[in-house]
């Protein structure tokens, strides 16, 4: 939409385009309607003052709504930052978070491994020790029931002595008697006859 002052001029130019004459021998000067002119540029001298507060008061509003914009640029450009800051802070959280379980994990894994590696060695150390410890037992019992088969064999080495001897003392008591078997019968006759 164009203003008066827009239209008075373009008033103006189409009176020198198409009601002005050139002055004769002239390519450049014009012959105008004095009263006209005067009119037209009376109205554009009235027009103008308003015109330009008009313009003055876009211009301020112009200024207002530019002042605004560029606030509400700031105040948006100021938010963004604030959460780009929070999801930076955020990230470095969540980077240190993950780092710090990582951590976790790596240390807790080291420790399981350690009490693994300890239970096993104490495992061993236990098996090695009952091993030990049952093949001393071993040992002592093998070696009583080797001293007691000593001590018996002894024993009864002994045992087989005695009798042997007490045997042989016998037999050869019983040789030293040789009573004949047809003595042996008149021993008895002799006995019977007494009675």
């Amino acid at each position: 939409m164009s203003s008066r002052i827009e239209q008075i001029i373009e008033e103006i130019e189409e009176y020198i385009d198409r009601d002005c004459k050139y002055q004769p021998l002239s390519t450049t000067k014009i012959i105008v309607n004095k009263e006209h002119l005067d009119e037209l540029l009376r109205e554009l001298r009235m027009k103008t003052p308003d015109e330009i507060k008009r313009y003055q008061k876009i211009i301020a509003n112009r200024d207002a709504i530019l002042a605004d914009a560029q606030a509400k640029a700031d105040a948006m450009i100021e938010e963004a930052q604030v959460q780009t800051t929070e999801l930076v802070s955020e990230h470095e959280i969540m980077q240190q978070a993950y780092a710090q379980a990582n951590e976790i994990v790596t240390q807790a894994t080291a420790q399981a491994q350690e009490i693994m590696d300890n239970a096993t060695s104490d495992a061993n150390e236990i098996r090695i020790g009952a091993i030990q410890y049952t093949d001393d037992l071993l040992a002592n019992a093998e070696s009583i029931i080797g001293h007691t088969l000593d001590s018996y064999s002894t024993k009864y080495d002994g045992l087989i002595n005695s009798l042997q001897e007490c045997y042989d003392v016998v037999r050869t008591n019983r040789a030293e008697l040789n009573i004949p078997e047809d003595d042996s019968a008149d021993y008895g006759q002799q006995d019977m006859d007494l009675e």
